[in-house]
């Protein structure tokens, strides 16, 4: 089983890939989404993203300002302002 994530910018995709778990800096703390999880929808802050690949890996951390984060049927979507490489 894996999570469908993709990280979106205005200007382009970022990231689109199967994953283990993500990570999310929500405007309320962070939460984590595994596959299978409950949709809804989340602002999110300044932060960190962390992107976990497979069971029990080191997460890589992705830096984002701003944006929404959407869980749906199709996995999660990271819509933020600014993605820093």
């Amino acid at each position: 089983m894996a999570l469908h994530f993709e990280l979106v910018t205005p200007a382009k995709l970022v990231r689109s890939e199967d994953v283990f778990m993500v990570v999310v800096p929500g405007a309320e703390g962070e939460f984590g989404v595994l596959e299978g999880h409950a949709p809804f929808m989340s602002t999110i802050r300044d932060g960190e993203v962390q992107v976990i690949k497979s069971e029990g890996a080191a997460p890589e951390v992705i830096t984002v300002k701003g944006g929404f984060a959407e869980v749906g049927d199709n996995g999660l979507t990271v819509l933020a302002e600014h993605v820093e490489a």
